[in-house]
This record gives C-alpha cells, structure tokens and sequence, in this order.
C-alpha cells in the first residue's frame, strides 16, 4: 500500500463525506442524520470531526456533548500515525488549564490523544476483518488537579473497509454429477464463495461469478453461482468428465476488484441411451450328439456402451428350436449368453439347426419407447459321436431241445453300428455269464451254437450275455442279454419211486 501523507489522507476523508467538526455556540439542538449518540450533561461543548453526507455541523444546547461516529481507514501504513479526528470543547479558549483524556478499547494502545489539542491518531494499522470499531470515552478535566471539568461522553471509531481480502472458495474443489444428455439450462451444482471485507460499506464483498474453463459444455449464474449444461446432447460415451473452473470477483465484477477461483469436477452420469450389439450377426458352433444335457454348446455376446445396470442384457431364442432342444441362459458376470440343451442331439435324426437368438436390455428409459434390442443367428451342426452297435432288440429268448447235436444252430443276434451302415460289429459270448461253455457264437453273423450236450433235467435255462464291438473301434461295446430255454424230450423211462414185494398163494385163482 502507498505511503499516504496526512494532507493525502484528508483529502480521501473529503472524498468519504467526512468533513471536520468544530465547535459552533447555539441555542437548541439540531436533530443530526445518522447520528450516533447524543447526550446531554453540565460543562461546555465538545465536538468532534466525522460527520458523513447530509449531516449538518454538530452543536448542543448550553451544557451538552454531541458526537457522531468517527472513521479511520483500514490498513492505512503511513510514516505518522495518521489523524483519526479532533476533540474540542468551548472551556478550550487557549488557557492551558485543561486537558483531553481518552478511555475505553484501545486508549493508549492504539488510539492517542493529544492533551492540548484533542487530536485523536490511530497508532498502528488497523484491520476491519479483525475488528471493526472500536467504544471510546472522552473526557476534558483540568490540567493540574485532573479534576473532571466536563462528564464523560461515549463515542464509537469505525474502522473504514479497504477491498483488500480476495474471495474464497471454503468448500472447494468441488465434485458433481449430471446425467448425460440432459437438457440446456439443467443444473449442475452450485458454488459458493466468501468475501471477508464489508458487506455493506461499497462493493468490496459484492460478488460476481463467472466460467473461465469449461465452455461451452457449462455456464454459470453471474449472481447465484449456480452451474448449469449450456450444451445440447452431451454424451458420457463420448466424454465422461469434464473439469470446470469458476472465478468469483467482487467490487461487482469490476476492473481493480479481487478474485479468487475453484474447480468443479463434472461427471456425466450414464442413462440407457445405447441399445445392446451382438460383437457378430453369425454364430456358428460345432456340437457333438453326445454333450449331456445342461452343458455349454456355445457363447454369444452383445457388447452394450452403457455401464451398469443400463449395460445388462437377457438373451432369449426367438425361432429356430420348435422341438425345444435347446436354450440360452446369461452369464451375470461376463454378461453372455450360454447355448446349453435341454434335450439330447442326434446326428442320425437332425443333423444341424439355425437360431435366431435376441438380447434385450434388462432396463429402458422412460421416454425410450421400450427396451433396446439386437438378435443375431446361430448356426449350430451336429458332430457325429462314435456311438457303440445297437442290438435289434434288447434281449433275446431262444429254445433248443435238449438232445440237440454238436454245433446246432439255436439262434442268431444281430447289432448295427448307428454311425455308419458299412461299419463291422464283432461279436462275443461274455464268459462270466458261461462259465461251463455250453454254448459258442459266430463274431461275424452272431450265430449262436450248441458247444456241449444240454440236460434239460439238470439246467431248464441258459442265460448268457453278448457282446458287440465296432472292428474299428474296440471300446464301442454293446451288451445283449440271451436266455435259451432247453426243450424236454422223452429220454427218460418211468421208475417206481419204490421197491414193491408181493406174495401169492400157490393154490390162488386167476383175477384173485
């Protein structure tokens, strides 16, 4: 701050409506503007200097002190303590018997009075944010004995505002979020900004708000501070934040005025504006007959640009699966969709299928006009399994007589190999079924022979099992079950289960 001279400082005060105060013998007391106390009590007039625009010279009825504020302005840092004003009373007619005496905040310390003259003097600079005026009294009492020529009288020293505090952001940086492709004029968020100087002397703490990075995504209120969208159809997916500066400047925004500034981080929050994209509008898969059902055949995926909840898809199959073979299920964690069966493939009954399978997003706007949608086709082809031989039926019932020779045919199974028509099946008597070897089989036709002579009293039933295997394959096996039914013959004369003895009389009759 320059170093103001005294003469420099009276001028201001003039500039202030300030004017000095002397001392005007009257009859009556003038009711005074802005006056700030007034009383009366015994002994002469004193005055002071301080009166503002619209106040007449102060005076008194005989007997009276009247006094009005008196100013000193703020961090004033002369070479001289700087003249705050002048005491006088009518007793003051150049006798050297009386003096000034000043009490109350700050007397001595950082205010001063000149006994002889009354000149009050600021000591030290001042500071209105630390406080703002300061309750005096003054007194005029005589010189040699200090006996009190005059009562007391009150007065107050306001302590005039400089704009020299720069605003301030307390609570910043700031943070907000709007949604994305929100309307022009939406607003944001609001700042908030402080000005220690005087609120009401001047515009030292008279705000004005302004962008100065920013646009032209955002604007702000120059009065309320209140940040708004000043851009038509901002897009998350294209920017998700943006950082915003704000100025605030007092003395109304003008040139000379202080300023201090924040940043306001904007997030843009995301609304379901982006439907569901299949990454491919074909799929194709390749899925063996024999997958057990509840297992994977596939995965499809529609990617979505949105985030969160709004990014969520179920998928659903929408033609192609009449028969219901299959089904499509989400993956809430990888968000895909799971081709699974639900009923068993065969390569020898269909040996390929075409899907149309849709992704629907989980949640819609209210003024979307319903959820977001793609489909996509999947192609799926069965792969043939290398199935074991099928027997023509499950279990086989044969007869033979029981004196049936060596080698008889007694009958004959029969297995197909589901894969291929042209494809061998070896055939087998499983030996844990035939411990006795009764019987032997043809491994190319399946001809089942008689390998020992039966007893239809000993065993009436033979079951044994058969086995097929693929000449290509060994592991492919099938099993049969056949049971032979030995047929009786009449091999067996009839004996008594006894031994009979009978007697006769020698002289007996015939038919006795």
């Amino acid at each position: 701050m320059p170093k103001w001279s005294e003469e420099m400082l009276m001028d201001l005060w003039m500039s202030l409506l300030l004017v000095w105060i002397t001392c005007v013998p009257c009859v009556s007391t003038t009711p005074i503007t802005g006056q700030s106390k007034s009383t009366q009590t015994g002994g002469s007039a004193v005055v002071a200097s301080g009166l503002g625009e619209g106040q007449r010279l102060l005076s008194r009825a005989k007997r009276g002190w009247v006094w009005n504020q008196m100013f000193v302005l703020e961090e004033f840092s002369g070479p001289d303590p700087i003249l705050v004003g002048r005491l006088h009373t009518d007793l003051d007619v150049g006798s050297k018997n009386i003096k000034y005496v000043l009490a109350g905040e700050g007397a001595g310390t950082i205010f001063a009075i000149n006994e002889l003259t009354g000149d009050i003097h600021a000591m030290k600079r001042l500071d209105r944010e630390e406080k703002a005026e300061y309750t005096l009294t003054a007194q005029v009492v005589n010189a040699d004995t200090d006996e009190a020529l005059e009562p007391p009288s009150e007065f107050i020293i306001k302590v005039q505002d400089i704009n020299d505090n720069p605003p301030q952001f307390i609570e910043g940086p700031y943070r907000a979020s709007v949604p994305e492709m929100s309307a022009v004029g939406t607003p944001v968020t609001r700042v908030t900004a402080t000005d220690a100087d005087d609120p009401v002397y001047g515009n030292s703490a008279k705000l004005v708000y302004s962008i100065l990075d920013g646009q032209p995504y955002f604007s702000v209120d120059p009065n309320s501070a209140t940040i708004k969208i000043a851009l038509h159809g901002m897009d998350r997916e294209m920017r998700e934040e943006y950082l915003v500066v704000i100025q605030a400047k007092d003395m109304g925004g003008h040139m000379g005025g202080l300023s201090g500034t924040t940043t306001v981080t904007v997030t843009l929050t995301d609304i379901n504006d982006n439907p569901p994209k299949f990454s491919k509008s074909l799929y194709e898969f390749v899925i063996p007959e024999d997958l057990p059902i509840g297992k994977m055949g596939g995965k499809v995926k529609a990617n979505d640009r949105d985030i969160g909840e709004n990014a969520k898809s179920t998928y659903s199959i929408i033609d192609g699966d009449d028969q219901g073979v299959f089904e499509i299920i989400t993956d809430t964690q990888t968000q895909e969709g799971i081709l699974r069966l639900k009923r068993p493939l065969d390569y020898e009954s269909k040996r390929s299928y075409t899907l149309k399978v849709e992704a629907t997003n989980i949640r819609s706007e209210p003024s979307g006009g319903g959820p977001f949608k793609d489909t996509a086709t999947v192609k799926v082809t069965v792969e043939d399994a290398d199935e074991p031989p099928v027997f023509s039926k499950p279990m086989y019932l044969l007869e033979v007589n029981e004196n049936a020779p060596i080698n008889t045919v007694i009958g004959t199974v029969t297995a197909r190999d589901p894969d291929s028509s042209t494809s061998l099946v070896r055939y087998f008597i499983d030996r844990h079924t035939d411990l006795e070897r009764q019987f032997n089989i043809n491994v190319d036709d399946g001809k089942i022979t008689l390998a020992k002579p039966l007893d239809r009293e000993t065993d009436m039933w033979h079951n044994i099992t058969v086995t097929a295997t693929e000449v290509r394959n060994h592991s492919q096996i099938s099993r049969a079950i056949v049971a032979i039914r030995v047929m009786d013959i009449n091999d067996n004369a009839p004996e008594f289960a006894t031994e009979y003895e009978a007697f006769l009389c020698e002289n007996g009759k015939p038919g006795q």
